[in-house]
């Protein structure tokens, strides 16, 4: 068995329950040779002083040394567990998550699955995408992939392993066909009532933001007769659910092409007005400036920009690129109106987003307030240990 012990006093973050461990925590590792640079490999985790802490799963690229598969001394790594918290995963989805076939089955730490991400579209018939992120339920994929196709019935199971945390634990990226069918180019999914092309094979993360449902909900209540200006709209997650909910009119800016073409046939899937809804091909930040220049002004607007910081390292450039966003969507709201604002980068907090939010309001020279906190739905959950997984953080503000 490889045996991780720990250096004097950094027992404390496992005995809190949090499921990294990383390199520099490490006093010793012990074991075959073969075992100390086998990735994924299960490690017994104890304190300098012999006391047992956890099984994890050893990754010897990777700068997080280890991920916890238990704290459990009586609970080995096996099998049962892989099928045991797959089906608790499963059963808590099928009971929370209504109104739609696109649920996050599985959310890496929250499930017990560090580093994995698996999405069901589509239902019986659709596919579960899994994204394996870590070299842990790497070893674990073929058990990982027949529990999924036991519990959900869905026999098709793809494979979008091509993030880049990948290479930061010494995997190559992977994507393809792990069972049954290869998808077609798109996957129809149905969310309260709007329906979704999904790009499996080629689109962001897993093909589509599942996280902003209860929030493209949100946005779907308060549209009716407003104006709607939807930045980084991608394929259109806000821009259907603001014309679902009765928007008059609809702005929708992105700067890739082929996401806004993709949005385009889903506005005719659900044989929405065209005449409703505009589609710029644009870069962002340049197109709210002429719009503030233009003295044009909206009723309610969506700023949902990618990861603006992937480390810490990047927070003072991101803080600078959310609030000059968010300065402009305030300068370019009509009095009382609406703007939902997110952040998806985990290294910026949702104290400092507020504060962010804040100073932009103050340079904009006006008042908002804050009406509601938004995070991402119910299928993505905070687990008490681990607040590293609250990565999606918003606003949803009114100019007063």
């Amino acid at each position: 068995m490889l045996t991780i012990t720990l250096k004097p006093g950094k027992e404390k973050s496992l005995l809190r329950r949090h499921p990294w461990i990383f390199a520099t925590a490490i006093d010793r590792l012990e074991g075959k040779p073969e075992e100390k640079n086998k990735p994924g490999a299960t490690a017994l985790v104890q304190s300098s002083s012999g006391q047992f802490l956890a099984r994890a799963a050893f990754s010897p690229s990777s700068q997080i040394r280890a991920r916890v598969w238990t704290f459990n001394e009586n609970e080995p790594v096996d099998h049962a567990l892989i099928k045991r918290r797959v089906k608790a995963a499963v059963t808590y989805r099928a009971a929370s998550v209504k109104d739609t076939d696109a649920i996050r089955l599985i959310f890496g730490e929250a499930d017990g699955f560090p580093g994995l991400v698996a999405d069901w579209y589509g239902g019986k018939q659709g596919y579960v995408v899994c994204q394996f992120q870590s070299a842990g339920v790497e070893a674990w994929k073929v058990a990982i992939v027949q529990a999924l196709i036991a519990e959900t019935g869905c026999p098709n199971v793809y494979e979008r392993s091509d993030a880049s945390v990948r290479e930061r634990e010494g995997l190559p990226q992977v994507v393809g066909v792990l069972a049954g069918d290869e998808p077609s180019d798109e996957t129809p999914v149905t969310e309260n009532g709007v329906r979704y092309a999904v790009d499996i094979k080629t689109g962001h993360k897993t093909g589509f933001y599942i996280d902003q449902r209860d929030n493209r909900k949100l946005v779907m209540d308060h549209a009716q007769g407003r104006d709607v200006l939807n930045c980084f709209c991608y394929t259109g997650g806000f821009s259907l659910a603001a014309l679902k909910g009765g928007a008059a009119s609809v702005i929708s800016i992105d700067s890739a092409g082929d996401a806004l073409a993709v949005a385009k046939r889903n506005m005719a899937l659900n044989g929405f007005d065209e005449a409703r809804a505009q589609w710029w091909d644009a870069d962002v930040f340049k197109t709210l400036r002429t719009l503030r220049e233009e003295g044009k002004r909206f009723d309610l607007i969506v700023l949902d920009p990618p990861k603006f910081a992937s480390s810490p390292q990047q927070v003072d450039r991101a803080a600078r690129a959310y609030k000059d966003i968010n300065l402009l969507g305030l300068q370019l709201l009509r009095e009382n109106g609406l703007l939902f604002t997110y952040s998806c980068s985990g290294a910026i907090s949702a104290d400092l987003f507020q504060k962010i939010i804040a100073g932009a309001a103050t340079d904009a020279k006006v008042d908002a307030r804050i009406l509601r906190r938004l995070s991402a739905g119910i299928d993505h959950p905070m687990t008490t240990n681990f607040p590293e997984g609250e990565y999606l953080k918003g606003l949803m503000l009114q100019r007063i």
